[in-house]
């Protein structure tokens, strides 16, 4: 398991931020763009559009989705969430089976509420899923910032060689076998980053956005709990530390949501000016699911309840501030 050559599928800014990484821990990379327009403009810049200033390094080959995966030791799927069935579906005719394939996507499938490694589980069966996330601003890890994230599979002799192949001194990774905690952290943390977002948008203060970020952990805590989720998992930097990065930095395109949001921008306004946010998308599984189990998720609903345009920002923070005091527990 050297996994020498390494496919990144996708080349946004994440994608090219993964592909810079992995080329700098001395592997062979292939970063495939959407289409062979795409793939040659970028070819001949060697820079993303949605990663603009930052350079690829020079030993990147990039090509066009449709030239396929083959021949990759590891395959890198760093799409939108919701845009991982079609894009893992893609790659079915070129992927050998038994092919490692990391999910760079944080987020909960709509109308089927699958994880990410359920969905490649369904539409490629013979390659070995693993998800990657943790606390990283794509522009850092490009530019060779420090940064530390989880990668998670089922089998960790997997999961401990992708960690020794894709990291470097700067690029820090952590192995887990606890995939569905990783694959939680990085979807809830979405959601309640968009909260966050609201209140500072708001100018409710420090305090109020140190009150939400914490109680909005203790949400993400019970739901993954609930789904079978290790509370170190939760803890740890694809749970905790992915919560206080996206909650806090104005980087992250949830929290950016949630200021518009509390600046009394509508959803649609914003979604047709701004990049994509996955929280936005995530929300509505995510509630679904907690209410399947029972969890108590009152912030997350309200950011739910707010995109849908069911309740205003003010009736959803009345409605969070007039909740009957309870036990921390």
């Amino acid at each position: 398991m050297a996994f020498d050559r390494i496919a990144v599928v996708g080349a946004g800014a994440w994608g090219s931020a993964l592909a810079n990484a992995a080329a700098r821990a001395g592997r062979a990379v292939r970063l495939l763009a959407r289409d062979a327009r795409s793939a040659a403009a970028i070819g001949a810049n060697r820079e993303s559009p949605r990663l603009p200033g930052i350079r690829l390094a020079d030993s990147i080959a990039v090509a066009a989705m449709a030239d396929g995966v083959a021949k990759a030791d590891a395959v890198l799927l760093v799409v939108p969430a919701q845009a991982v069935r079609d894009a893992a579906g893609a790659l079915a005719a070129s992927l050998e089976p038994g092919t490692p394939l990391v999910i760079c996507a944080k987020g909960i499938e709509q109308g089927t509420r699958r994880f990410m490694t359920e969905i490649a589980a369904e539409v490629l069966p013979s390659a070995r899923p693993a998800i990657l996330s943790g606390p990283s601003f794509a522009a850092d890890v490009a530019r060779e910032l420090p940064a530390a994230v989880t990668l998670a599979a089922h089998d960790e002799a997997l999961a401990r060689a992708l960690v020794q192949a894709l990291g470097s001194p700067t690029f820090r990774l952590y192995h887990s076998t606890d995939v569905r905690g990783v694959e939680i952290g990085g979807a809830a943390k979405n959601v309640l980053a968009i909260a966050a977002g609201i209140v500072t948008g708001r100018k409710l203060g420090a305090s109020a956005a140190a009150a939400l970020t914490t109680r909005g952990f203790a949400e993400l805590a019970r739901f993954g709990r609930a789904y079978g989720a290790r509370t170190e998992t939760l803890m740890g930097l694809s749970g905790l530390g992915d919560l206080i990065l996206t909650c806090s930095g104005s980087q992250s395109r949830n929290f950016a949501l949630g200021v518009a949001l509390g600046q009394g921008r509508s959803h649609d306004e914003v979604a047709r000016e701004e990049q994509l946010a996955e929280g936005a998308l995530t929300a509505p599984a995510l509630v679904q699911l907690a209410a399947e189990k029972g969890v108590d998720m009152p912030i997350a609903a309200a950011v739910e309840a707010v995109i849908a345009e069911r309740l205003s920002i003010d009736a959803a923070i009345e409605a969070l501030l007039s909740r009957p005091f309870r036990s921390e527990s």
